[in-house]
């Protein structure tokens, strides 16, 4: 199943139901008055945030979400049942927004977190809000009011402590498999990863973490080019961004890697500069020692930090693991 993170989508509340006219028709009673009740209120659209979700596939297959009409009065005063709210269930992170302006709305980022989308119309009053000292037997009532109605978008940013990012074919679904039960497609050719991952990372001691694997960042992508200008905006959303690395350099050299990306992020949004982020040089289970000094001598030399990982063979990692736990839960 494909990942969908935007998507565009029309609400309708209920409308009201319509107040009805009616008159007393009792034995003994030969001139009852009005008793026609209100109509219901009609269902109210609203968008919920779960944690059950974490994509919006659901807006792949529906476009439209309707609440119920309200029923209509009946007579001894009797009012219309009300309509059925209608709930639209998201991710956590799901941004809401106007079509028409762009404005955002709503940004639904905690769990139960709800937004009333669509207020419902109110039911129309019966007969018997009419009658007065002029008009004992009124014969009007009123209609429901129509429920709201609106087209809106939404765009989902994931929610994730920690984002994996790098290079198409630097290995970031094989570190995300190694570290997590996540099992991504992983292959040896670019661009493997066509939507965003997310992983659970289980420490020793009872926390966990939820790692997303966005998918290949490449040069220009906050211009558009290739894959990852669709994924950038999940990475605002991570508290620590971790550079995987091809330190092999077979494709292009390990330090402009870490350029590209740096640019990359600072062209899309200048604060993701600022977040905790750490260097993975990885694959240097196929280096030889010599080799993988001289990469790792222009990071030292920039006093950039790094770790040596392999994400094929797991070396490495644990000392990743430990470095996750010190800057994620320090202070907790």
């Amino acid at each position: 199943m494909s990942f969908v993170d935007e998507a565009k989508f029309f609400v309708k509340a209920g409308d009201g139901g319509r107040g009805c006219v009616s008159f007393r028709r009792e034995k003994f009673v030969p001139k009852g008055g009005p008793d026609g009740g209100d109509g219901g209120r009609g269902g109210s659209v609203y968008i919920e945030a779960s944690s059950r979700l974490q994509s919006l596939i659901d807006f792949k297959f529906r476009s439209h979400f309707i609440a119920k009409n309200g029923g209509h009065g009946k007579g001894k005063k009797m009012h219309g049942p009300g309509g059925k709210d209608c709930v639209i269930t998201v991710p956590p992170g799901s941004i809401v927004k106007d079509v028409e302006t762009g404005e955002v709305i709503i940004d639904l980022v905690e769990e139960g977190q709800r937004y009333l989308a669509a207020q419902g119309g109110k039911g129309g009053r019966g007969n018997v809000h009419f009658a007065s000292a002029t008009n004992r037997a009124p014969r009007i009532a009123d209609k429901g009011i129509p429920g709201e109605e609106r087209w809106l978008r939404i765009e989902l940013k994931l929610i994730a402590d920690v984002g994996l990012i790098g290079l198409p074919n630097a290995g970031k679904s094989t570190l995300l498999s190694r570290l997590s039960a996540a099992n991504p497609k992983v292959a040896p050719y670019p661009f493997t990863t066509l939507d965003p991952q997310l992983g659970v990372l289980n420490f020793d001691y009872g926390e966990s973490c939820i790692i997303a694997d966005i998918p290949g960042i490449i040069e220009g992508a906050h211009e558009g080019a290739g894959l990852g200008h669709k994924f950038l905006r999940h990475i605002e959303r991570t508290r620590i961004l971790l550079h995987v690395i091809d330190s092999t350099g077979v494709e292009d050299d390990p330090f402009h890697q870490y350029q590209v990306l740096e640019n990359e992020l600072s062209q899309f949004n200048e604060e993701l500069i600022g977040r905790d982020r750490l260097v993975l040089l990885n694959k240097t289970d196929i280096m030889s020692p010599e080799d993988f000094a001289l990469v790792a001598a222009r990071f030292t030399d920039a006093d950039i930090p790094y770790l040596a990982i392999s994400a094929e063979t797991g070396a490495g990692l644990a000392d990743l693991k430990e470095w996750l736990v010190e800057n994620l839960f320090e202070g907790d």
